[in-house]
Order: C-alpha cells, then structure tokens, then sequence
C-alpha cells in the first residue's frame, strides 16, 4: 500500500486527559472517549472575559495533556481587547478574532488539529455550568454549544412575570 493510499490516523485524546486539571473545581472537561465524534471536544468555564487573565491557564492545562498549543480562535463580540498573541510558557499562541457569537473556543494542536471547546459564561451559577460542561463532553453529543447554554440556562422566577402583569 502507497504511503498516500493510507488513512488518515483518528486523532485521538490521550489517556491522560482524565486526570484532574484543578482538584475540586470543574473548570475545564474534555471529552471522555479518546474517539472526538462528538461535535465538542469539551468545556471550559472561565472566572472573566479577561482573555490575557483567563487563556494561559487554559493553555497551559491543555498543553500538559494535548501537546503544544499553536492557536486559539475566540468570538470578539465574548471577550475584551483580544491581542492577536500571547507568550504562554514560553510557547507564543496565536489568537484569532471573529465576531461569530457560537460560544465556543477552538484549539489549535500542531498545523491543524482542532478542538472545539464550549465556553460557559463567568457568571452562569455552579450547578448550570456543571450541566453545561457534562453535555459538552458527552462522546454522543451532537447539540451545537449555543443550544446547551439555552438548556442549561435555568428559567427565571415567575414573581418577575407577576410584578409586571
């Protein structure tokens, strides 16, 4: 068989990936298949919109199980002054700004192995965002990321409906 005849390898999650991050806090969840089928690779709930405070722990968690991080495309209309790179270990990542509104970060590994992470907004409340990111990470997911917002989003009290009616 021609070199080019072969397939492409899947690209897979390490075993690693299902360690901790930060013990005790769910800040971030990837996929729990090494498979990536789903349509997220997984979730992260940042404290802010503070790129520059938020994206190199980020980074660097995920460098420690995926490998170096070349780029990272974020929604410009989610995030305050989006530089367009940040040194982060010593490693430079580029960022990508696009005002697409879809509540997402994609990750780039390598030349183009990307990973599309649902981002929980800071103020969504603990048990929400927890739901958010277990429907994220699911290997049978095919929810776009907006969607699992809405979903997860709990629904306000009627009182409000009551006071104005």
């Amino acid at each position: 068989m021609a070199e080019s005849d072969k397939p492409a390898p899947l690209k897979l999650l390490p075993d690693a990936i299902h360690q901790a991050v930060e013990p005790g806090a769910a800040l971030l969840r990837l996929e729990t298949t090494r498979s990536r089928q789903g349509l997220l690779d997984g979730a992260w709930w940042p404290r802010s919109r503070d790129v520059t405070i938020e994206l190199p722990a980020l980074i660097t968690a995920l460098t420690a199980h995926l490998g170096p991080i070349t780029r990272v495309g974020l929604d410009t209309s989610a995030w305050r002054d989006i530089p367009t790179r940040l040194v982060i270990d010593g490693q430079v990542v580029h960022l990508d700004a696009d005002p697409v509104g879809d509540d997402t970060v994609l990750v780039t590994r390598g030349h183009n192995d990307h990973f599309a992470l649902l981002v929980v907004p800071p103020d969504t409340t603990a048990d929400a965002a927890h739901e958010a990111m277990a429907r994220a990470v699911r290997a049978d997911n095919i929810t776009q990321a907006t969607q699992i917002l809405i979903a997860t989003t709990p629904v306000p009290e009627n009182g409000a409906a009551d006071a104005a009616g």
